[in-house]
């Protein structure tokens, strides 16, 4: 025994090579005839299940969140993850990135490369880690590109917690985060207004949009607090009721038709439910289109969350511009009064969710009845005159007087039944500083404006002679004859208005 373990250790290198040699020539023909024999598919499969049953067991499950999907559009799951990060950052972090647009209000907060977090949720430790890797690439086709190839980044988060929680992880964490990003950037959303750009040609349309930074809310309107109310508690129930519009089967969009005399605060209205809601707004001018195919495309083009407004649709309906010299209809003007109904209520006004379609107009009664209907204007809001509580709004935001100021008890004996709108008085309490000043002129005028007969009398008839006497006083500048056809069994029809502003 012992002889034979001396031989074996005196072995020389030659066979011992020899011997490896054999060796390996046997696995590699036995590698090759198990490729000729056995398919690729199923040789994967072997492979697998060899890795799975003898490969160390780990506890530890990590989920990647690249910034990009599929190379081109934003991971939304990343930039909500980013956000929210941003809220649990800790003394212990090390470096931190910091930044700040021009129209940004505060400095921008976020993690840096390499930097790590711990954040718990439903006592679940979850580990997070930032990412950056990167990698040249060039372009085999340009001499330049090869010698100077380009450096990409990609970025990533590594999410890490135990197996065990994946499906909460799944199913309630990573929805929590997407939720809490979409409420802080409701909190900071700058609003924007769009207009429309018509200097594409003929056909072509571009939304152009600005900061919508208008002050107005529900607090400064000079309306009844019962209207603020209902009109506060429709837009609640609006947003909150996705899941019911879908139940139902109609489209998730409401239309509010805002009407009454100028001046009585239409404007202000919409701004106060943009800035309630955090909606952006799209001023649309029916007198640049051509064609019932522009409403749609304007229509797609509009974002979700968003409000969509045709100011003084008495006079836009009719598009302007669009006659010859002698009072004809241009020939190529296809923008129907049909084009327009499907825009607010037909199938393409399912293209989109959590819109709102706001129409003003100063003549309601001149409108088309199909145009009103419910469905389509579903809330019908009267602006009307200001009244004593409108007074007292608007004194308290201008003039920051007390409610027992010695002038507002002889106001209120002669705002009730005078017709005033909220503009001209906002104008007057405007003209001083000085609350006593500017009250005692605000008083002058409703005392002269009673002595010339505007007041509103108890006769119904004298009061529509009136009231219609006042609006061809203020009555819209004239703008250019207008017309949409209005398509009945194949036969076009023409309306012709005058319209007037806001």
């Amino acid at each position: 025994m012992f002889s034979s373990r001396g031989n074996m250790a005196m072995a020389s290198p030659s066979s011992i090579f020899s011997v490896y040699a054999s060796m390996t020539a046997s696995i590699m023909l036995l590698r090759s005839v198990t490729n000729d024999l056995i398919p690729q598919p199923f040789r994967g499969y072997l492979t697998n299940a060899f890795r799975y049953f003898f490969k160390a067991r780990c506890k530890v499950l990590t989920l990647t969140i690249e910034e990009y999907c599929s190379g081109i559009a934003r991971n939304h799951v990343y930039d909500a993850a980013e956000v929210y990060l941003s809220t649990k950052i800790t003394p212990e972090n090390e470096r931190l990135n910091i930044s700040k647009s021009p129209k940004e209000k505060k400095l921008t907060i976020r993690l840096e490369k390499g930097e790590e977090l711990v954040d718990w949720f439903n006592g679940i430790k979850l580990n997070w880690k930032l990412i950056c890797s990167e990698s040249e690439k060039s372009n085999s086709s340009n001499d330049h590109s090869r010698n100077n190839p380009t450096r990409t980044e990609k970025k990533y988060f590594e999410l890490s917690f135990e197996k065990k929680h994946k499906e909460m992880v799944l199913g309630s964490y990573l929805p929590f985060i997407l939720e809490k990003d979409k409420e802080m950037k409701d909190e900071e959303r700058v609003l924007k207004m769009h207009t429309l750009n018509t200097s594409y040609g003929y056909g072509g349309f571009k939304w152009d949009s600005i900061n919508l930074d208008h002050p107005s809310t529900f607090e400064t309107l000079a309306l009844e607090a019962e209207q603020k109310s209902a009109i506060m508690e429709d837009l609640n129930r609006f947003v909150r009721r996705r899941e019911y519009y879908r139940k139902v089967g109609r489209a998730w969009k409401r239309g509010y038709l805002l009407y009454g005399p100028p001046g009585t605060g239409k404007s202000s209205l919409i701004a106060a439910m943009a800035n309630y809601l955090k909606f952006d707004i799209y001023d649309l001018q029916l007198d640049n289109l051509v064609t019932d195919s522009d409403l749609r495309k304007l229509l797609l083009a509009t974002a979700n969350r968003s409000i969509l407004v045709i100011e003084d649709i008495d006079c836009s309906v009719d598009l302007p511009g669009r006659r010859h010299g002698d009072g004809r209809k241009q020939p190529d003007v296809q923008l129907s009064l049909c084009g327009l109904l499907n825009f607010i209520d037909g199938l393409w006004s399912s293209c989109g969710d959590e819109r709102i379609i706001i129409l003003t107009t100063n003549h309601k009664e001149r409108l088309d009845p199909a145009l009103l209907r419910p469905g389509r204007m579903d809330m019908h809001i009267h602006m009307s005159y200001c009244s004593y509580h409108g007074f007292k709004v608007l004194a308290s935001n201008y003039l920051d007087i007390a409610p027992d100021h010695r002038l507002v008890g002889e106001i209120e004996g002669l705002i009730e039944d005078m017709q005033i709108t909220p503009a001209q008085v906002a104008e007057e309490l405007m003209k001083s500083e000085d609350a006593d000043t500017a009250l005692e002129g605000f008083l002058k005028l409703l005392k002269r404006k009673k002595m010339e007969g505007d007041v509103c009398e108890n006769d119904g008839s004298d009061k529509t002679e009136l009231h219609q006497s006042k609006r061809s006083k203020v009555g819209c500048k004239q703008k250019r004859p207008v017309c949409i056809s209005k398509r009945k069994n194949g036969v076009g029809t023409q309306r012709r208005t005058r319209g007037r502003p806001l």
